[in-house]
């Protein structure tokens, strides 16, 4: 599992944690009972804090993404698909809602988003 934390992002790295480790999650990489290396582990890997890991493992077992199992890690959760299918929509959702913004913006009308979607669909 790679996690790329950049100190530029206007995230805090937690969040970037999460993020990348939910996006693996959801993109199938990491997968139903996978472990998830020691937060001790994954904060030197990283060059962070053990808090900071700590808190974005914790943000994702709230989420419902993981658990943790006493004295053995943590490991992805699966029992919840519906959930990640809705965090996936809520994600296409915001994207799409900004194409439709920056359509708006550039004087694009609703057909002609239509079709440069359904080109894009056809690559």
């Amino acid at each position: 599992m790679d996690i790329i934390i950049s100190n530029s992002s206007g995230k805090p790295i937690y969040e970037q944690i999460t993020a990348q480790i939910k996006a693996s999650i959801l993109q199938g990489v990491l997968k139903e009972g996978d472990q998830l290396p020691s937060i001790r582990a994954l904060a030197n890997s990283l060059g962070v804090s053990v808090i900071t890991t700590k808190r974005a493992y914790s943000d994702l077992e709230d989420q419902g993404f993981v658990h943790t199992v006493q004295g053995k890690g943590s490991f992805v959760s699966g029992g919840n698909k519906q959930m990640l299918r809705e965090e996936q929509l809520r994600r296409i959702e915001g994207h799409l809602g900004n194409a439709l913004e920056e359509a708006a913006s550039a004087g694009i009308e609703l057909a002609e988003l239509h079709q440069i979607l359904d080109a894009l669909a056809l690559d």
